[in-house]
């Protein structure tokens, strides 16, 4: 059993991403059934509405370890700190709380005082040495070559090296290309604990993401996304790894009016073209212009599979996997599968 699946009590050592369209709390349940680390995305929930989505999620896991995901440079750190207030209470004593980004010492010394794990996502060696002395118990390193908002401009293998290199005890666990089992048998044998997905994740029966979202990500590989800064308004000054769309693909802006509608809790809210929200279920309007977060894993998602036989899937990989690699040098990092 690796060193992350132990911490927080998870069958296979992959963490599902809290991804604001895609994380609600029908994905977050399944992946947490089904052994692996679900998360629920709570990105700009009211605090109210927050706990209520965590509540919904600890009644259908069955007692099952899962997270709740805050993202404070989006959010604000003041009203992040709100809704962690609202949801630790929430939290199963086995669940665990992600945060893209760093978090306040504020939010924390919170989560900590709950007595929860707290999972940092980083992009940057110096970020890992924030993060841990800010109490992380687990520290995700994002690649260039995962989707959505890029955290810092190493590949994973590279960021990966570097930290094990500066934090040797560390607990850590890597984001970008990581969509099969093999994938994660490769990423622990390089040194890792476990690893967070994403993009595989999009597709699946229980996600929130539009249809046509879906749709494209089966379908594309790897040369279909690129890294662009066009989807701003919202969330600026953050690189993001997207799937190439008529936005992408001219020199000149076109006028950034309302191109679609979604919807969250009932209520109707415009989007405007080169916004950085992703197109959810409940989108209306031009979801094509919208920003599709993908990663370069999409060549190795191939089927809209439900949660549960994703992870099966995985399981099983990583399994045969090991057992190929059975007798070689293990990893020092790591504590030996039993």
């Amino acid at each position: 059993m690796t060193r992350l699946a132990a911490l927080l009590g998870l069958e296979l050592p992959l963490l599902q991403a809290g991804m604001g369209a895609v994380a609600g709390p029908d994905l977050c349940a399944a992946v947490s059934r089904a052994g692996a680390g679900g998360a629920l995305a709570l990105y700009k929930e009211p605090p109210a509405r927050a706990a209520r989505l965590a509540r919904e999620v600890a009644a259908t896991v069955g007692g099952r370890p899962f997270g709740v995901n805050v993202i404070p440079e989006v959010t604000g750190p003041d009203r992040c700190l709100e809704q962690l207030r609202a949801v630790l209470p929430q939290l199963p004593r086995n669940g665990f709380v992600t945060t893209f980004g760093l978090p306040t010492t504020d939010m924390a010394r919170a989560v900590r005082a709950a007595g929860h794990p707290l999972v940092v996502q980083i992009g940057t060696p110096a970020d890992a040495d924030t993060a841990l002395g800010r109490g992380a118990a687990v520290l995700v390193l994002q690649g260039t070559e995962a989707g959505g908002h890029l955290l810092g401009e190493q590949a994973v293998d590279s960021l990966l090296a570097a930290v094990r290199a500066r934090h040797p005890h560390a607990v850590l666990a890597v984001a970008g290309g990581i969509a099969t089992g093999g994938d994660l048998a490769g990423a622990v044998a390089r040194g890792a604990d476990g690893a967070m997905a994403g993009t595989l994740f999009v597709p699946t029966a229980e996600s929130t993401a539009h249809p046509e979202f879906k749709r494209r990500v089966v379908e594309a590989v790897a040369e279909d996304t690129l890294v662009t800064s066009l989807f701003a308004i919202g969330w600026p000054h953050r690189p993001h790894r997207v799937l190439r769309n008529s936005l992408t693909a001219v020199a000149e802006h076109a006028p950034a009016a309302f191109i679609a509608t979604t919807w969250v809790d009932g209520r109707p809210y415009p989007v405007p073209r080169y916004s950085a929200a992703a197109p959810g279920a409940a989108t209306t309007g031009r979801v094509e212009e919208m920003a599709m977060y993908c990663g370069r894993s999409c060549t190795r998602v191939t089927a809209p599979h439900p949660a549960a036989a994703i992870i099966v899937r995985i399981r099983q990989e990583y399994e045969d996997a090991r057992v190929l690699r059975h007798g070689s040098p293990a990893s020092p990092h790591r504590i030996q599968e039993k």
